[in-house]
Formats: C-alpha cells, structure tokens, sequence
C-alpha cells in the first residue's frame, strides 16, 4: 500500500506536485475501501476505542479515517493531508519535531510507507525520540513498509524511497529508539497493488488477511509493533 509520504527536504508545494499525480481518483477510492478491510481484519486489534491514536504521514489519511479510535492526529507535511482528513486533527509538522502534540499523550502511533522516505538513519532515530516523547508510557509503535529483503530493486521505483530497512535493520533502530520490538512480521501485505492486473476488492483483503501462509508468498511489506519503553 503506496500511502503519501513526508520527506522533510522537499518543500509543501513539492510534496504536494509529486503525490498530486501518483493516484488516480478512483485508486484512491479503491484504497480507501482497502483500509477499512485492513484496520477491521488487522489493525483493529491493536487500538482501543478509547485510545488517542496519531497517524504519523498520514497522506491521504485511509488508516486514520478508517480506525475506530476516540481521538486521531494526523502528522504530515503535505498541505493536501487536511482535504483528506475525515474526523482527525491535521498536525503540518515534521516527523522529529511535533510541538503541536503533548508528551506521553497519545496511546498508538501508526505509520505506513513512510521511513522508507527519510533522508538517513539519524533522521530514523530523530524520529523514533519523537514518537517516544508523544507517546505515553507503553504506548505502541505499528510500522508497516516495505522489507527490502523481500521487493529488492522495486523499492527504488519511487523517486522519494531512500533509506532502505529490513524487519531486522528496523528492529535494531527500534531498539536504538528506545522500544521493544513485540511482534515482528517480515513479510506481510503486498508491496504495492497500484498496477495490479486486476482489481482488488475488499473481500480479498480481508480473504488474504485469514491466510497466513499467502504472506509468505506476496508479503513485500513487513510489519513491526513495539511498546514505547
């Protein structure tokens, strides 16, 4: 799932000219009916309906719309996030510095196809501080992006990829971060379905979801969740 990135040495209007052309209207909608499948038959499992969650390069904001939490923040530098936002508070912020969010105030941070998109792992660890500063004692981190083990040349397909992690380069920085990996999930969805041959539906998704011996044939993605420590 390609999700608008933050990349803090493009300007506002650079981000917003590179995304504008990267998803069609109707692949947008399409990914839209994606998330919910995913966040009912995956995420779901990792937010309480109390929790205040904050979707770290939020995008075009599918997971934060679609997740069933109380209280949302969506991080980006991408001005177009606030046109996507549903029933989130729009945050315009770099991932190392988010004055506008309280220390230990948010239960869950979630962040998809977006460290791919930092400049260096000192970027990485500026980042992981910040998260742990928002995030309340034990609170979660959910990264889901693409393992280079798995989509080899492919990640470079996006002129913004530039750091390139696998599940156990992100497990060390998590780590180095100051959390405790607790699920480590080396192949998971897809790397991309944008070109898929054919239409996917979220009957699919969710099919894929209960198949677990499917991810380690398609799985791209990895997923990692980790308690603030």
């Amino acid at each position: 799932m390609d999700v608008i990135g933050q990349y803090e040495q493009f300007s506002d209007i650079d981000l917003a000219r590179l995304y504008a052309g990267r998803f069609s209207p109707a692949e947008l909608a399409t990914k839209r009916l994606l998330w919910d499948a995913l966040c009912r038959g995956f995420f779901d499992r990792y937010v309480e309906a109390d929790d205040t969650v904050l979707d770290l390069a939020a995008g075009s904001c599918e997971f934060v719309n679609a997740c069933r939490a109380r209280h949302k923040i969506a991080v980006d530098l991408n001005p177009d996030t606030a046109g996507f936002a549903r029933d989130a508070r729009v945050v315009l912020a770099p991932s190392d510095d988010m004055p506008e969010v309280g220390s230990n105030s948010v239960d869950t941070v979630f962040t998809s196809n977006f460290f791919e998109h930092l400049p260096d792992k000192k970027a990485l660890l500026r980042t992981l501080a910040e998260c742990r500063r928002v995030l309340r004692p034990g609170g979660r981190l959910l990264v889901l992006m693409p393992n280079l083990r798995y989509v080899g040349g492919r990640y470079w397909d996006y002129f913004d990829h530039h750091l390139p992690l696998t599940h156990l380069s992100l497990v060390e920085g998590l780590r180095l971060g100051g959390f405790e990996p607790h699920e480590v999930i080396p192949r998971f969805l897809p790397y991309t379905v944008k070109g898929a041959p054919v239409r996917i539906r979220p009957w699919q998704v969710r099919l894929y979801l209960r198949l677990r011996p499917a991810w380690r044939l398609f799985g791209g993605q990895m997923f990692v969740a980790a308690r603030r420590r």
